[in-house]
């Protein structure tokens, strides 16, 4: 029996192994002077990513040799690519510019309507669209590393909880979940964004009264010699992102339930998917081509932070195969059942494995508990409300807590970082995150999910 035992701890930490391999080297390469420069370079870090992703899928299959679970993942990450892909290319193409200056009531103005756009365009495009605005808008203020943080957690998080528009509460919507039911998770992400805001508005006030007089003078000159107030460039990206919604809309309520009528709901959704990357591959490219390369000028806009994001969530996703297998052969004996709890393990998994991929799994683990079909999830968000609104407030909300735990907090920093804008290192930013969104969690779960 000691054996068997032993064995079966044996498979789960290989199981485990390609991806906390990855998420280790994620963490330490950077740091070690010695292998920084190593890291740093593309090619060095899409060999580790796929072979780590690869070692997943050969874990995945098993010894029953199932290629539905590798599959199913590597077409998430292929939807997740795609949506990705769109919104980043549309939000280089716009252009905000004008009399916008990092004054602390711009940059706390800013970053509520990036809350407001992450409901509608998502967390990838909200962030895309409005990085590079707050970038220039602060490029004479010398402490700046503090709206960037704040930025990744409100705008990159936090605040996309309302509309499924976007991973991870898009997949919940796929699944079954309607699509205004997330309007019920309005008080939880009231209270964590209004929290942040406030804390944002002192913090900076507090570092603006520090900055060096030359600065602030520079800043009331830039608007004194601007000669609009404020303008947006590029307006044919924004009809393109109305099609972006669209598309979403389309597969979900019309074109997906049509084909699972008749081909079954995996077949359904696997089409859906792939119909959705050539719409979105499509979009991209025709905003690629017709935005004019003054606009991408002024935006410094380059595909490098998308290629960076698309390499290393290529090895987390393919990494993750086997872990999410494990997860689901031992769903029964996973001592989850309070909101609270699922609150804070579907959160702090997300940190850590993508909270899209993370939400789907503990959606499918809280309605196999309860006796509901994995793909009825409109059924657990009738009958569980509770339970499904804590699963998706912790993916939702605790995705800030590392660079890994959603794909723009990655974007934001690599775009940041070529702005010459310092940002923490992957553990640095870990400890900073954690202290400021720790303590409001917790409240959180005190009021909403006990």
């Amino acid at each position: 029996m000691n054996y068997w035992k032993e064995m079966e701890w044996g498979l789960a930490a290989l199981n485990l192994l390609p991806f906390l391999l990855l998420l280790v080297l994620i963490a330490i390469l950077p740091l070690i002077p010695a292998t920084a420069a190593w890291w740093e370079k593309p090619r060095n870090k899409m060999w580790v990513c796929l072979a780590c992703a690869l070692t997943g899928a050969v874990l995945g299959l098993g010894p029953t040799h199932d290629f539905s679970r590798p599959t199913q993942v590597f077409m998430e990450y292929l939807d997740f690519l795609a949506l990705l892909t769109v919104l980043f290319t549309l939000s280089g193409g716009i252009h905000i510019g004008g009399a916008v200056q990092g004054f602390p009531w711009v940059n706390i103005f800013l970053l509520l309507i990036g809350a407001l756009l992450s409901n509608v365009l998502g967390t990838a495009g909200a962030s895309m669209l409005l990085i590079r605005p707050l970038l220039a808008a602060n490029r004479h203020r010398r402490h700046k590393t503090h709206i960037l943080l704040f930025f990744i957690l409100i705008v990159s998080n936090c605040a996309s909880c309302l509309i499924p528009l976007g991973p991870p509460l898009y997949l919940g919507y796929l699944g079954g979940v309607p699509f205004l039911w997330t309007l019920h998770l309005l008080p939880p992400c009231a209270l964590v964004v209004g929290f942040l805001l406030v804390l944002f508005h002192f913090y900076d006030e507090w570092i603006f009264e520090k900055e060096e007089v030359e600065s602030r003078g520079r800043m009331a000159r830039e608007i004194s010699k601007a000669s609009k107030k404020i303008h947006v460039q590029g307006w044919m990206n924004m009809i393109l992102l109305a099609l972006v919604i669209a598309t979403i809309l389309f597969t979900g309520y019309l074109l997906e339930p049509t084909l699972a009528s008749a081909l079954g709901g995996e077949k359904a959704g696997a089409l859906c998917q792939v119909f959705r990357a050539i719409v979105f591959a499509g979009l991209a490219w025709l905003s690629f081509r017709k935005t004019p390369r003054v606009v991408h000028a002024k935006n410094q806009f380059h595909f490098a932070p998308l290629q960076e994001v698309a390499v290393l969530f290529l090895g987390i996703f393919g990494a993750m195969v086997p872990a999410l297998s494990l997860m689901e052969a031992k769903a029964s004996a996973i001592p989850l059942t309070a909101p609270w709890q699922y609150f804070w393990a579907s959160g702090l998994l997300s940190a850590f494995l993508d909270n899209a991929p993370t939400y789907l799994n503990f959606t499918v683990l809280a309605a196999g508990q309860n006796g509901i079909a994995p793909g009825h999830l409109g059924e657990l968000a009738d009958k569980f409300p509770k339970l499904l609104g804590a699963i998706s407030c912790g993916a939702s909300f605790m995705g800030a807590l590392t660079y890994i735990g959603n794909g723009p907090n990655l974007m934001v920093k690599a775009i940041a970082e070529h702005h010459r804008v310092k940002m923490p290192s992957f553990g640095g930013y870990m400890l900073w995150a954690g202290a400021v969104l720790v303590p409001v969690f917790i409240l959180v779960t005190f009021i909403f999910f006990v």
